[in-house]
């Protein structure tokens, strides 16, 4: 007859908590005076047992866990952070999603900090303290993430984009961190998944160590100009996208995800939605001009 086993519960919170803050020395955070919002979901359990380790000066938004989200949805709408982050005059803001795997910086200007220049912080920091690593960063991801690791002497590797596609790469590179442009981190440390918390506390341990604030460390990093994702209907993707590698044959293409196409000065890359018949694209370029330039372009392409 086989034997029931048993069922124990534990609450680990502290040790969850412990654990995340062995990816930084606690004693060294400066007193940063920021805003959080845990959008009513899991961050609101998880951070205060970090944030009581650390002499962070945190005014909280929607700590408590409602899955109704009463305030806004789960994904983070910012117009309550930035409003407050002005109102309290403090140095940065946070934002989490419903389930805290991802994580968004916006600046105390109310600017948010794009994924992929979190992914830049955080490949920084790492590199800094363990030279020679490998770093996944999806093909969305700005140039200035694989231009940092390369400068830090780091290897940098390109991935399609999506977590079931990054996380498998992650344990056959043994790579220490990876990133998306979508404010999803993953840390080898942390079980080779992801971690909106792990990704603060690194990017908290970095600015510590700086002499600048978060919007100057960005502009050190950052010297591109992007346009975010731009979606369109299309009758059929395959063909406009056919249509679009045709008329830039020019330019250096691949086709790891979708379409992306590079030159010199800008660069592209086209994806189909996998649930709807829209065409994404994402655009990156030297200047604002030529920013507004291409993108116009290609948007008159892919909807003519």
């Amino acid at each position: 007859m086989p034997q029931r086993g048993n069922i124990a519960r534990k609450y680990i919170a502290d040790e969850y908590a412990t654990h995340c803050l062995s990816f930084i020395n606690p004693a060294k955070i400066k007193p940063f005076r920021i805003v959080v919002d845990a959008g009513n979901g899991m961050a609101g359990l998880t951070l205060p047992p970090v944030f009581e380790k650390l002499p962070l000066h945190v005014t909280p938004l929607y700590f408590e866990p409602d899955g109704s989200f009463p305030n806004h949805p789960a994904s983070p709408i910012l117009v309550d952070l930035q409003k407050k982050i002005s109102e309290v005059k403090a140095d940065f803001g946070v934002a989490f999603d419903g389930d805290a795997d991802r994580m968004f910086l916006i600046d105390k200007n109310g600017n948010q900090i794009g994924g992929d220049m979190v992914t830049a912080l955080v490949a920084n920091n790492l590199l800094e303290k363990h030279p020679g690593e490998i770093i996944l960063y999806n093909l969305i991801c700005s140039r200035a993430v694989p231009e940092l690791i390369n400068r830090k002497g780091g290897v940098a590797i390109k991935t399609r984009v999506g977590h079931a596609l990054i996380k498998p790469l992650m344990k056959k590179h043994n790579a220490i961190f990876g990133g998306e442009h979508s404010g999803h981190f993953y840390f080898r440390d942390f079980w080779f998944s992801d971690s909106g918390l792990v990704a603060l506390l690194v990017c908290l341990d970095l600015l510590s160590r700086s002499e600048v604030e978060l919007q100057d460390k960005i502009a050190e990093i950052n010297p591109y100009f992007r346009s975010g994702e731009i979606n369109s209907k299309v009758e059929s993707v395959k063909d406009k996208i056919e249509q679009i590698a045709a008329y830039y044959s020019d330019g250096e293409q691949d086709r790891m995800d979708g379409l992306s196409v590079a030159y010199n000065d800008f660069w592209f890359n086209l994806r189909p939605s996998n649930t709807e018949p829209l065409i994404r694209l994402n655009v990156e370029a030297v200047s604002k001009e030529l920013l507004k330039k291409k993108s116009d372009e290609i948007v008159n392409l892919i909807r003519s």
